[in-house]
């Protein structure tokens, strides 16, 4: 059994409460109204049972650190950069406001792979929440982690070209410009201190990045709003999300949706054409 493998199967559970406190700050940050019922929109179970390592034990990229003691969950795979790649989910039942939440995530796989840029290593991560002890989501979700950029590597994405997105396409196309208060609210919300969404020089200089990085679960929680003005809400019975490219703070992202005869394909764009996130989701 080589070392990753004994990581495979590991548990570990966290509680959180679907308070009102909690869904007031949600659904102000996506300029959401109050639901009447007090059952929330799908997307609100990324915010819950968020991870609370302390400040001295997070690492240089804000994610905590990764060591190969029996306290770590994630296994200590040795390459410095982190990203959230992918998240296969299934709604079972909404959540309500007043919910106590309960959530066991499983080391699934751990895996290596040899990418255009380098080794790469993969996580598989099985969520399931429960509230009020109801099943309610299963989630699993792909980590992908890589070698550091060289300091004069090029900035990544490229600067928009002269392309564009044909939104004939689409049934559906939302524009937005992700603000940097969108970013840092959202962060919050999460407890995600990756500094690549808030610290600039950082996210420039060392992982060389163009600007902040849009949050893939934020990207895919305006998709999953997207889907509920169009067919209702909460009436989503699975939803995938595959990180593409990423998607920058301050310039206008495409968010589209269009009926196939398999379910629903949906996505995000930048101004330019370039896609940054693939979606799929079935009724």
């Amino acid at each position: 059994m080589s070392q990753r493998d004994a990581w495979v199967g590991g548990e570990e559970k966290r509680s959180d409460l679907l308070d009102r406190a909690l869904a007031s700050r949600w659904l102000a940050t996506f300029d959401q109204p109050s639901p009447a019922d007090g059952i929330m929109p799908q997307g609100i179970h990324l915010c819950l049972c968020t991870p609370d390592a302390r400040t001295d034990a997070l690492g240089i990229d804000g994610h905590p650190s990764r060591d190969d003691s029996s306290s770590s969950f994630f296994p200590p795979i040795p390459l410095p950069r982190r990203m959230w790649a992918s998240s296969r989910i299934e709604f079972l039942s909404p959540l309500k406001v007043g919910a106590k939440i309960e959530r066991t995530s499983r080391i699934v796989s751990v895996s290596e792979k040899e990418g255009s840029t380098g080794k790469l290593g993969f996580v598989d991560v099985e969520h399931v929440t429960r509230a009020d002890g109801t099943e309610t989501i299963r989630e699993v979700q792909t980590l992908v982690y890589r070698d550091a950029m060289a300091s004069d590597a090029p900035l990544s994405p490229p600067a928009p070209g002269d392309g564009s997105l044909d939104s004939s396409e689409w049934d559906t196309v939302q524009v937005l410009t992700p603000s940097e208060v969108l970013l840092f609210r959202y962060s919050a919300l999460t407890f995600n201190t990756h500094r690549i969404h808030y610290d600039l020089p950082y996210a420039r200089d060392a992982e060389r990045y163009r600007g902040l990085v849009v949050h893939g679960p934020l990207i895919a929680s305006l998709l999953l709003q997207l889907a509920a003005r169009e067919v209702g809400e909460n009436a989503l019975k699975s939803f995938a999300f595959r990180a593409v490219s990423p998607a920058i703070a301050l310039e206008p992202l495409h968010l589209v949706m269009r009926g196939t005869s398999e379910g629903i394909e949906m996505g995000s764009f930048a101004s330019d054409g370039r896609q940054t996130l693939k979606a799929t989701a079935t009724l």
